[in-house]
């Protein structure tokens, strides 16, 4: 049992048709296989669009792929040469040739091969002559859900972390690497890990405080996480996105940490001065402390 798409963020209408293929092939005695792209089309279609930002990376996707239950994932790169293929290409090159199909399951607005041009009726016409059957996921199956990946990038662009994981079915996520920063955050009591995002393309959400969990080395902890400009420290310019791990006491330079958000706690404030932020940062945390039991 085969599908194809990009699958960027593994959200609850990817899993309707991940569902539907599943358990096609547990009633056939099958194994499934999952077709997608690296990098995003977008990135080598519209090369000068930069506005493309993505819910998963190459290895969230794989990930979330896995813990699905999905048996085989095909990874095909995604370039100019493979862009040219025409649907009829596609479907005789890859599906055929390259993976054997011998059933594809698709959602009904299913696009695909050179400028989008196939669709399901290429799909019905072609696949007799090739061997392979086409299950078609109505509208209604996917539609009911009433969730797309736009919808998602909304959420968090806004600060709404808990329609996105209601649409994603699981907490948005990122992994950073730890830098070394200004270290302000010590002077006051609160040592934040500077991160830098793994994903050129990784959505960062709005700018905020939000309640997190953090693990690092397989420990989980609680966290409040800044994303930001820092304007009461006077150091507007490029946006920061910093953690402080609640109950940790340690080096976490050039560590991977990943985060998963739960809740936006406020808006990013300027203060009058580093006492005041300071006592923001206690009620905070205190707030965040009970959010997260």
């Amino acid at each position: 049992m085969v599908t194809t798409g990009t699958f960027d963020g593994v959200h609850l209408g990817h899993r309707t048709i991940l569902n539907s293929l599943k358990k096609l092939a547990e009633e056939s005695d099958g194994q499934t296989v999952v077709i997608t792209f690296d990098p995003h089309p977008r990135i080598i279609l519209q090369p000068d669009d930069t506005s493309l930002e993505l819910l998963s990376t190459l290895d969230e996707k794989i990930r979330l792929l896995d813990e699905i239950g999905i048996d085989h994932l095909l990874v095909i790169p995604f370039n100019r040469a493979f862009s040219e293929l025409s649907s009829d290409e596609f479907i005789q090159k890859i599906l055929v040739e390259g993976i054997g199909t011998r059933k594809l399951v698709i959602g009904y607005d299913h696009h695909f091969g050179k400028n989008r041009e196939g669709r399901l009726e290429n799909l019905r016409t072609l696949g007799p002559r090739f061997g392979f059957e086409v299950e078609e996921i109505p509208a209604h199956d996917i539609e009911h859900v009433a969730v797309s990946s736009t919808k998602i990038r909304q959420a968090l662009k806004s600060g709404d972390i808990k329609a996105a994981a209601a649409f994603l079915g699981y907490p948005y996520q990122f992994t950073g690497t730890v830098f070394r920063g200004n270290q302000l955050g010590r002077t006051i009591g609160f040592p934040t890990a500077n991160l830098k995002i793994k994903g050129d393309r990784k959505l960062i959400p709005a700018t905020g405080v939000y309640a997190v969990t953090v693990n690092t080395n397989n420990s989980i902890y609680k966290g409040m996480l800044n994303i930001g400009y820092r304007p009461t420290l006077h150091t507007l310019g490029e946006r920061i996105t910093e953690v402080h791990l609640l109950g940790f006491d340690g080096d976490l330079y050039d560590q991977e940490l990943t985060v998963d958000f739960h809740q936006r706690v406020r808006h990013e404030q300027k203060f009058s001065g580093l006492e005041a932020l300071k006592a923001q940062l206690n009620r905070d945390k205190q707030l965040i402390s009970g959010m997260l039991q």
